[in-house]
């Protein structure tokens, strides 16, 4: 199949993220060193090649970016100095871009003050909302066991129906971005031919891999594996706190350590802290190849979700400790920053990438199994 060369291509991507693709030479090296790469899946040179030649279809119908999980083995061994691994993240940036319709994803990546601006203005949204136009007054009476009354100035039913309307919000951008990224890697692949067996076959692989994580585990620096693991697990938690079972932890009793409630809090707190300051603490120092080189949306991610974590403690801590002024202000900042955090991250940057890529894997087994499309001959 012919394809139209685009030689704008390079350009385009080079808004996500400055790449070198001029170094490399396709020498093989960084193919041939990586644990991840396979028999029809192969990266980072594949990519590299698509981009060079301008190949812009080739680039958007391929899951080899999803399947690299930035080893750096291939940027500490390429002999040009192109740094294979971060164009591998690049690429990931630009393809969120190719999946999302709305176009929101482009412009957070390619544009600083366009995501800034954005998360600036769910913040005051969320500031308006819960400080300045709620109906509710500040409650000083304690309950019996001396904490915050904290649904008297936040009622949980209303909170609960705004939570369930931003998962409902986040899912649909999210799930037609992955069912566009499907079109573009399967469908449009005239090459095989996948049956509806498959999908039912395969699909337990797309719910190891976004639990596990496992392809990691091929990586040689397995301390990376574990704290992405963490970071994965406890955001996926707090995510499931805020939006499906909030209230079961908003309310006016006080858990005791051992009760579900507060060892799952506990566990959720704890992965996110652990990821956050090795992702932080790594990109400050520039400490091996996947640190050395940051995304301002890499940093804004990071901040945001440590600020959301941080006010989430200070609530917990005020609120048993019948601080109430304390809690109530903490509560709005949390949402403040929890909110514009879900809307953008989600669906448009950084926490896409926790479904791309258990999707891709999913995708690329689809491919691997499905009957070969002989080519016709025409005459």
């Amino acid at each position: 199949m012919s394809q139209r060369v685009d030689q704008s291509l390079v350009r385009e991507v080079e808004k996500f993220g400055k790449g070198s693709w001029n170094e490399c030479f396709h020498c093989g090296n960084c193919t041939a060193i990586c644990p991840l790469t396979e028999e029809g899946f192969l990266f980072p040179r594949k990519s590299y090649r698509a981009m060079q030649m301008g190949l812009k279809q080739t680039l958007a119908s391929g899951l080899e970016p999803w399947l690299c999980y930035y080893c750096g083995d291939c940027s500490t061994s390429c002999p040009r100095d192109a740094n294979p691994g971060e164009t591998m993240m690049i690429l990931r940036r630009y393809l969120t871009s190719v999946y999302d319709w709305t176009g929101l994803s482009k412009k957070f990546y390619t544009s600083h003050w366009w995501e800034f601006i954005f998360v600036l203005i769910l913040a005051v949204i969320m500031v308006i909302l819960f400080g300045f136009i709620n109906p509710n007054p500040v409650d000083y009476t304690l309950t019996a066991e001396g904490s915050v009354r904290i649904n008297a100035m936040f009622p949980i039913k209303w909170v609960e129906l705004g939570d369930w309307a931003m998962a409902i919000l986040v899912a649909s951008l999210l799930i037609s971005n992955i069912l566009r990224m499907w079109y573009k890697t399967v469908i449009q692949d005239k090459s095989v031919k996948v049956s509806l067996f498959s999908y039912i076959r395969e699909f337990y692989l797309l719910v190891v891999h976004f639990i596990t994580q496992k392809r990691f585990s091929k990586c040689e620096d397995k301390n990376y594996w574990l704290s992405h693991w963490f970071l994965m697990t406890g955001y996926s938690i707090m995510f499931a706190v805020i939006v499906v079972w909030l209230p079961w932890f908003q309310t006016e009793k006080v858990y005791l350590w051992y009760e579900p409630q507060r060892l799952l809090g506990y566990y959720a707190t704890f992965g996110l802290l652990f990821g956050l300051i090795v992702a932080g603490v790594g990109r400050i120092r520039k400490k091996g190849v996947k640190f050395r080189f940051s995304h301002i949306s890499d940093w804004l991610f990071i901040v945001m979700l440590f600020l959301t974590t941080v006010t989430g403690i200070l609530v917990h801590i005020f609120r048993i400790n019948g601080m109430v002024e304390a809690t109530y202000i903490s509560y709005i900042v949390h949402m403040a920053v929890l909110v514009p955090m879900v809307i953008v991250e989600v669906p448009f940057s950084k926490w896409s990438h926790l479904a791309y890529r258990p999707f891709a894997v999913y995708f690329a087994n689809l491919k691997k199994s499905g009957q070969p499309v002989k080519a016709s001959v025409q005459s």
